[in-house]
């Protein structure tokens, strides 16, 4: 968007706000902003709904540091990126939090703040996303380097399934208790729930770019 003729910071939905300016993700997971599927949000209306001071929001946004790298211009650049940063990282983010989960239900399992389920739903979730990145890498991703432009009906279905993902995640925060464990937790549990937060921020991040940066491209 042209910066001489963007609206004002306020009124630019969420979504825009987080392709524009790199390093507003965090700022907006920091306060629960849905910059993904419900991005479409005008920030001042994200910040009233969540209970935040409009300003301040405005003054965290001003403040990055625009040095960050954004998300590449070419699309097949953008799809090497979307599958060498996240697709292959998950792949490995998840089978070591599986296994810090099973070992955490395992030892603590009769503490009543013990995580319990906490292997099982991530085993479904990492199940899911498999199976979704397969149909990214083998079907649509191979179509869009194509240059194929009627992809509607597959791209809704991957933004469907974005928003199962989101429920997911969901249930994952209230396991952790929104990634934060006991006071006395030991080293395991504590480096499960770091890494059950970095799982989280990084596939909210890898839907913003598949949702309002890639799929845009073709829609």
């Amino acid at each position: 968007m042209d910066i001489t003729t963007a609206p004002p910071l306020l009124d630019q939905p969420v979504r825009d706000i987080a392709i524009g300016r790199p390093g507003s993700t965090a700022i907006f997971r920091r306060h629960k902003i849905d910059y993904c599927r419900g991005g479409g949000t005008p920030l001042a209306k994200a910040a009233e709904e969540r209970g935040i001071d409009l300003a301040g929001l405005i003054a965290q946004l001003d403040a990055l540091d625009r040095a960050e790298a954004a998300a590449p211009a070419d699309t097949e650049a953008l799809i090497d990126h979307l599958l060498d940063r996240y697709h292959e990282v998950h792949r490995r983010q998840f089978p070591e939090a599986i296994f810090l989960a099973a070992r955490v239900e395992s030892v603590h399992g009769d503490r009543p703040d013990c995580p319990t389920g906490i292997a099982q739903h991530l085993a479904f979730m990492f199940d899911d996303l498999e199976a979704h990145h397969q149909k990214e890498e083998m079907i649509l991703f191979p179509m869009m380097r194509r240059g194929e432009l009627r992809l509607g009906a597959p791209i809704s279905r991957m933004e469907a399934e974005h928003d199962d993902v989101v429920e997911q995640l969901k249930g994952l925060a209230r396991l952790t208790n929104d990634f934060t464990p006991p006071e006395n937790a030991c080293g395991t549990w504590r480096a499960l729930y770091a890494l059950c937060h970095e799982i989280d921020a990084d596939l909210r991040d890898h839907m913003h770019l598949e949702n309002n940066v890639l799929f845009r491209r073709f829609g």
